[in-house]
């Protein structure tokens, strides 16, 4: 415990300004994720309240944010449809928490280590060009919308894409000079020479573009109201004022839905979505995590059913590991789960007093952080190094990208997933078993495990053998020869001997043939 409170306390100077920017990137999106699930707008700040003050400490994971996630919007949405109301969905909430936590104690968590790394990147990619996207009207001042900030939630990719152009065409100069001017800090802030000087490292670029933003916009009002930003534009926040406002906000489980049948199937839905999910970012966290730690899967799982539960309880959103935030936490700089926890702090401490002032911050200014976010996500060298790898990492990589900025995350994590295992297979399948000539002299080896995927390439390369040849197959380095691929072998050594092809087995034996004998 010592030690680990040592740890904390090294890295406080850069887990704290993270837990600024994290928290300036987390409301206005816990916010919007109420809006477009038909909820109370104050179920957003709660599962976000949840996620940094209790799910950072149960999780395993030092740099995961946890909060309410787009990728859930609609099921959120419809549930509370289907149900009738939205107390009714916090009982399946309630049930969907104890499932994950369910799911954690039985190890599912070992589902995370099956996505192939291009699987993996090209869905942060993905998800940094949808940043881009969707963040470029907020940037330009043309729409105030929070849905899609995330994803394209209940959009299609057509409307997001008609968006953007739209956006750059009706451009408000004082939202525009606003995220610009943050633009231009923020890069200025991420330079060497900057990062160089230790004072200056502990003010973050974002909380300085956040105040110009902020600052720029009292005196437009003032001075020049053609450059102010109006307040659709900005933050808001409901102004509740005090703890008993804050406990007045809160709604509860109804219990009386325990006889309807939806609310089971709701929150099988809720468990298995947010757990693959949550199961996903932890997978990217960790590939972004400059100090390459690996977060524990399962305690994952039962953090997140924690997280559930009690969000639940008190009336807030479904929560999940969550990439935006998390690579916000990341490129702000943070270390360990402090960031995530403060977080969650500001969250609460903001909603309850500061409202008045946070609601002045224009929506610009948080667009600036996460278009940078989101080009950090999707550089173009990122791009140029899949394509160095070969077409075996660059074609998943890139059918990932375009299929989630086609679809919606987990139809495209599904989609890569498929091209992935396809590139897989095809490389095992041409690599697993090589056949060399020298003269009349043949070597057949097989150089891994040999499954029935094998069988035709294996039928192929023994049809390639002439008569009147030697031929020898290696089978020393499989550990495992399919039975389909032993009755291959089997079938061809009874026709050679009228071919007058001599064969020798080497570290396997097929029926009754000894290795090592010929024919």
């Amino acid at each position: 415990m010592k030690s680990q409170m040592d740890y904390y306390l090294k890295n406080l100077g850069q887990d704290v300004p993270a837990s600024i920017v994290v928290f300036l990137v987390a409301l206005p999106l816990c916010l919007g994720i109420a809006l477009a699930s038909g909820a109370p707008l104050f179920s957003g700040v709660i599962a976000g309240v949840i996620g940094g003050l209790v799910v950072a400490w149960a999780s395993g994971s030092q740099l995961s944010v946890s909060g309410p996630a787009a990728g859930l919007t609609v099921i959120v949405f419809n549930a509370i449809e289907a149900l009738g109301s939205f107390n009714g969905f916090l009982f399946s909430l309630v049930l969907a928490g104890g499932l994950q936590m369910l799911l954690g104690f039985l190890q599912a968590g070992l589902i995370g280590a099956f996505f192939p790394a291009a699987v993996i990147k090209g869905m942060l990619a993905a998800i940094g060009l949808i940043l881009i996207i969707k963040q470029t009207p907020h940037a330009t001042g043309y729409d105030a919308s929070f849905d899609g900030d995330e994803s394209y939630m209940q959009e299609t990719a057509e409307s997001s894409f008609v968006e953007l152009l739209e956006a750059l065409e009706g451009i408000s100069l004082g939202a525009t000079l606003v995220s610009g001017v943050a633009l231009i800090i923020l890069v200025i802030w991420d330079a060497p020479a900057i990062r160089r000087i230790n004072w200056l490292r502990l003010v973050p670029g974002p909380l300085l573009a956040v105040v110009w933003g902020v600052l720029f916009n009292l005196w437009a009002v003032e001075n020049a109201p053609a450059w102010a930003i109006s307040e659709r534009h900005l933050v808001a926040l409901p102004d509740l004022g005090s703890l008993s406002n804050f406990i007045g906000q809160l709604r509860f489980p109804d219990w009386s839905s325990v006889s309807n049948p939806k609310v089971y199937s709701v929150a099988v839905t809720l468990a298995i979505i947010a757990s693959l999910e949550t199961l996903l970012s932890l997978e990217a966290v960790d590939k972004l995590d400059p100090h390459k730690r690996v977060a524990p899967t399962n305690r994952e799982l039962k953090a997140q059913g924690l997280g559930n539960l009690l969000s639940g309880l008190v009336g807030g959103l479904p929560l999940t590991a969550v990439i935006v935030r998390s690579s916000a936490n990341i490129n702000a700089g943070g270390q360990t789960r402090i960031s995530c926890f403060l977080h969650g702090v500001l969250l609460l401490v903001s909603v309850l007093f500061f409202a008045e002032y946070l609601n002045k911050i224009p929506l610009a200014c948080l667009a600036a952080i996460l278009l940078q976010t989101g080009f950090k996500l999707a550089k173009p060298h990122l791009f140029i190094e899949f394509y160095r790898k070969g077409w075996n990492q660059f074609l998943p990589f890139v059918i990932t990208v375009a299929a989630i900025l086609l679809t919606d995350l987990l139809q495209g994590i599904a989609i890569g997933m498929a091209a992935g295992i396809f590139f897989v297979l095809r490389a095992n399948f041409h690599e697993a078993i090589t056949l060399t000539q020298h003269g009349q002299n043949y070597l057949l080896r097989m150089h891994k495990d040999v499954s029935f995927l094998n069988k035709a390439l294996l039928r192929r390369h023994l049809s390639s053998i002439p008569d009147d040849s030697d031929l020898l197959i290696d089978g020393t380095k499989a550990l495992f020869i399919d039975q389909d691929i032993q009755e291959a072998i089997a079938d061809f050594l009874q026709a050679a001997p009228d071919r007058n092809v001599m064969v020798e087995l080497q570290g396997f034996n097929v029926d009754n043939v000894a290795p090592g004998s010929g024919h």
